[in-house]
């Protein structure tokens, strides 16, 4: 089974999340993330074969900070 973590720089697309980018490294998603003008979210990924089996939302830099759903990137 493989397994990795990796970090998702998720867009706001009309009234739905979009993923945008994935990164091994925190730093480099993060500056990603700052370098956007629109809604963006950082989140923590858990990927197990090919699969998400976690995600967590760091971050939401821009647009609306009131979410339906905190814990979900989507």
């Amino acid at each position: 089974m493989a397994r990795w973590e990796q970090y998702e720089v998720w867009v706001r697309a009309g009234d739905k999340w979009e993923l945008a980018a994935t990164f091994r490294e925190f730093e480099v998603a993060q500056a990603v993330a700052h370098g956007r003008h629109t809604g963006v979210r950082l989140v923590h990924a858990v990927i197990e074969d090919d699969k998400p089996v976690q995600r967590d939302t760091l971050a939401e830099i821009g647009g609306s900070a009131v979410r339906e759903h905190p814990d979900e990137a989507s």
